[in-house]
């Protein structure tokens, strides 16, 4: 049985939370690393450590100090494009806690880390007092994650059905912030 440590990523755990984030990327979607989207993963300390609004939390495994999972808070909300504009405008950066980079790796999986992690982020946003909403996006194909966020928060735009064409078959969702 393994025992797991939640906290806030220190200076030790960025290169491995950069490894289970592009770990994801390449295995989970297929993408690889894309510099216009995975910025943050090859340098997480300026989008999630320094900001004091942001946080990179992380899962360590007890028996070894590796990182298993991760989970990003930022203030930004999403973009227009390539996110709808109601969306960007619903979702404004600032007011938006927005929900990022929630990846688990596979031999860690199914065991509430990244519920464990998700109410992490929730209870930062909850003490940053300037939040007015939690949003994240996520794509279906992404193992466990659909599941996960529609017994979190609820589906405001899926983009496979809702946007001409399919968008880029996100599926958009927003969290309550009271807990």
């Amino acid at each position: 049985m393994h025992e797991y440590r939640i906290r806030e990523a220190t200076a030790a755990d960025v290169d491995g939370a950069r490894a289970v984030m592009l770990d994801a990327v390449y295995r989970d979607f297929g993408t690889g690393y894309v510099p216009h989207w995975h910025a943050d993963i090859i340098d997480p300390v300026p989008f999630y450590v320094t900001p004091p609004r942001h946080t990179l939390l992380v899962a360590v495994d007890e028996r070894d100090g590796t990182v298993a999972a991760t989970a990003a808070l930022d203030s930004r909300g999403p973009a227009h494009p390539p996110n709808p504009r109601w969306l960007a405008e619903r979702f404004p950066s600032g007011e938006t806690a927005q929900l990022r980079r929630v990846y688990v790796r596979p031999g860690h999986r199914r065991r509430g880390l990244a519920r464990q992690l998700v109410d992490g982020l929730l209870e930062f946003a909850r003490a940053d007092g300037g939040y007015r909403s939690v949003y994240l996006h996520t794509y279906p194909h992404s193992p466990g994650a659909l599941g996960l966020w529609k017994t979190l928060g609820k589906a405001v735009c899926d983009e496979r059905e809702e946007v001409p064409g399919g968008g880029n078959g996100v599926v958009h969702f927003e969290i309550p912030l009271t807990g």
